[in-house]
């Protein structure tokens, strides 16, 4: 059986300084150099002679010649797309990327899907993408149609507030505070049976709670902390996240039913490359000032 080879512990990172000269600024899957934060050191190899024997999924991918990965586009710091140089970003990307490495696949061989959350699982079960990185939360209930690899995340619901708000330091301290989310969310609907806020009001996106919070209409923004800590750190003069997490979300690699193998392997790489997992959480999402440690993956 060949043999599947990734950069793991301090040889990534003895590697990743050695080819800094000769990486690009702005590479996908890379962590930042020090300085002024726009080198990039990559982190690791496309693996050669690999073998997943029985991964349908795999079997998939070798055939067409690419990976497709399902992805959000909306989240800084998590899974984002520039709307100007249209190139892809993020924690949740750079996972993706660092799983296509592992398979084989350089980051020219991966073509992002961009799916609402509603279709994630229909979309693994017609077999449209390969495997989603993107917020996906572990569930019984999405496990009766997916399977999952993970957890690579670990994050909980959080508030966001302007940058300059002192009032808010959690929860328990919304009583009559206009609190914003999005229309039909769990977050909104905890904060309504659990918590005591003055109001709450809802839209379809994130982005324009955001804009409310902005201009003063609502106090405080809720969802999971991971997706609030991207907006903190593209405007961190703006917003600021308000104390800790109240709730448990563990973010996976949704995968199709059954390909046990392909699990197996993504849980392996998670386990055995805890440097890149830093190296990727520290660029991505420390910067807003959440902090966080790799979980073992176990699903």
């Amino acid at each position: 059986m060949r043999k599947t080879r990734f950069l793991a512990g301090a040889s990534i990172v003895a590697a990743g300084l050695l080819a800094l000269t000769a990486c690009n600024s702005g590479t996908p899957g890379a962590a930042p150099a020090e300085g002024d934060g726009t080198d990039t050191t990559q982190l690791w190899e496309v693996a050669s002679d690999v073998s997943l024997d029985g991964s349908p999924t795999y079997e998939r991918m070798v055939s067409a010649d690419k990976v497709v990965v399902g992805v959000k586009e909306d989240q800084p710091g998590l899974g984002f797309k520039d709307p100007v140089s249209n190139e892809r970003g993020g924690f949740d990307v750079e996972i993706a990327q660092w799983i296509a490495a592992s398979l084989g696949f350089d980051a020219d061989k991966i073509e992002y899907k961009t799916i609402p959350s509603a279709n994630r699982e229909q979309e693994l079960v017609n077999g449209n993408i390969d495997y989603y990185v993107g917020t996906y939360s572990i569930t019984d209930k999405r496990k009766e149609s997916i399977d999952f690899a993970g957890p690579y995340l670990i994050t909980g619901q959080g508030l966001l507030v302007a940058a300059d708000n002192e009032d808010i330091s959690g929860p328990d301290d919304l009583a009559g505070k206009i609190v914003c989310s999005v229309t039909g969310s769990t977050p909104l609907q905890r904060i309504r049976d659990e918590y005591s806020p003055g109001d709450t009001v809802e839209y379809d996106t994130y982005t324009q709670c955001l804009e409310q919070l902005r201009a003063g209409s609502v106090d405080a923004v809720t969802t999971d902390q991971a997706i609030l800590a991207g907006y903190v750190a593209q405007e961190p003069e703006a917003f600021k996240i308000a104390g800790d997490t109240f709730s448990e979300e563990r973010y996976g690699v949704g995968l199709p039913k059954g390909d046990t193998v392909l699990k197996d392997h993504i849980n392996t790489l998670f386990n055995d490359g805890g440097d890149v997992w830093t190296a990727l959480f520290d660029k991505n999402l420390a910067p807003s000032g959440i902090k966080g440690e790799q979980p073992t993956a176990d699903e």
